[in-house]
């Protein structure tokens, strides 16, 4: 194994809708074949357009009682993008997404959001965005590199938050180490490694939640190969929990 850097990648202006995303990340890094380039969720759904306002927004006799002290239209806005509450503690919600997440909020947040009164919601495809973002990298500068869109998430019985992939593109997000043999000899039997969450913990040490810097590059470890965020969401038929 080489030595693994990660590499801020600063200088990204305040994305609205529109923005060339590709082409502002181009012009900031100098990137080589077989970089991953890690790219936190919000800068991907403002320049999608993910961003909703509250004024307007009617909540639902639902979130009225889910709300507890927290605005009532933010809950709404968090019970629409939900496939279903998972847990309720008034006002905090676990909800798994459309996507097959389990987090909080179904990934609706305040922080970082772009105005007073707006929250920016989850990416409706993050893989599909993973896969038009490194095309258009790889238009740009010819390189070959792999992409994941991160998001923090909550883990059951640890606390703190952590980056983990919510979308990827040009990259392995999952080795299955199943089959192969320990320096003992022991045949490893389930032993997959989520690839993917760990580049993506990496890269938040750089980018943080108050730094302004959307995205960073890790260089030196070699995840080249195919397959897609939703491979990290373990099936509901293997889950010990409902």
């Amino acid at each position: 194994m080489s030595e693994v850097r990660v590499i801020p990648v600063s200088g990204i202006p305040e994305l609205e809708q529109g923005d060339d995303l590709g082409a502002l990340l181009a012009a900031r890094c100098e990137l080589q074949d077989g970089d991953v380039v890690v790219v936190a969720q919000k800068a991907v759904s403002k320049v999608e357009g993910r961003v909703v306002s509250l004024v307007g927004v009617e909540p639902s006799p639902r979130a009225l009682e889910l709300a507890g002290e927290e605005d009532p239209r933010h809950v709404e806005v968090i019970l629409r993008e939900s496939a279903r509450v998972v847990r309720a503690r008034p006002p905090l919600l676990i909800s798994e997404t459309p996507h097959g997440f389990v987090c909080a909020s179904a990934g609706v947040d305040a922080s970082n959001a772009p105005g007073p009164d707006l929250l920016v919601l989850l990416p409706v495809d993050p893989d599909a965005s993973a896969v038009r973002l490194r095309a258009r990298l790889r238009e740009l500068t010819g390189r070959d590199v792999g992409v994941i869109v991160s998001d923090s998430f909550g883990r059951p019985w640890r606390q703190g938050t952590t980056d983990v992939a919510i979308g990827t593109a040009g990259i392995e997000p999952l080795r299955d180490l199943r089959g192969v043999r320990d320096r003992a000899g022991y045949e490893l039997r389930s032993t997959q490694i989520a690839v993917a969450d760990e580049l993506a913990g990496a890269a938040e040490l750089v980018l943080g939640k108050v730094r302004g810097i959307p995205a960073a590059i890790v260089r030196g470890v070699d995840v080249r190969g195919e397959g897609t965020a939703r491979d990290l969401v373990l099936p509901a038929e293997r889950s010990l929990f409902p």
